[in-house]
């Protein structure tokens, strides 16, 4: 099930207690300067791949363990892009449970094999140009994508 889940078990199917989730999430950039989206199977917005941290895990290892799970891509190299963490990073998932997150996100340049979707967490993905950002992209997503197409 994974580390997180487990301890939202273990606090009780009627607690929604605010957790601090250690994770972290990559920006895929293909050599057009796209940016990889997924729309969530959980709140139907857009976003990067990413999610929380196993016990033993560095930030690096969760990032490419979840990019590799959600998207199909494996990271060649990862550059460090951001830090997220503080009230931006308040979120509430469709069930109750209520989060902040402290994480890393990434920028992969390089990277091989083929796109495919975790069908639990993912509706669809494909790459976007600046120009064609969907609007309804995830709140705690919106300004790091953003600010990652400035650098680019």
């Amino acid at each position: 099930m994974g580390y997180f889940l487990d301890l939202r078990k273990e606090l009780g199917a009627n607690s929604h207690r605010p957790l601090i989730m250690a994770g972290a999430g990559i920006i895929f950039l293909n050599e057009r300067n796209e940016i990889l989206l997924q729309k969530r199977t959980d709140n139907g917005l857009w976003g990067y791949p990413g999610g929380s941290m196993e016990l033993g895990e560095s930030f690096e290892e969760c990032a490419r363990r979840e990019a590799q799970e959600e998207s199909g891509l494996i990271c060649d190299e990862l550059e460090y892009f951001c830090q997220e963490s503080g009230a931006s990073t308040h979120f509430f998932y469709p069930n109750g449970d209520e989060i902040y997150v402290a994480g890393i996100v990434f920028l992969c340049r390089k990277y091989h094999g083929e796109l495919k979707i975790q069908e639990d967490e993912v509706v669809t993905q494909r790459f976007f140009s600046k120009e064609e950002l969907p609007e309804d992209l995830d709140p705690m997503n919106g300004d790091i994508i953003r600010n990652a197409y400035m650098l680019i």
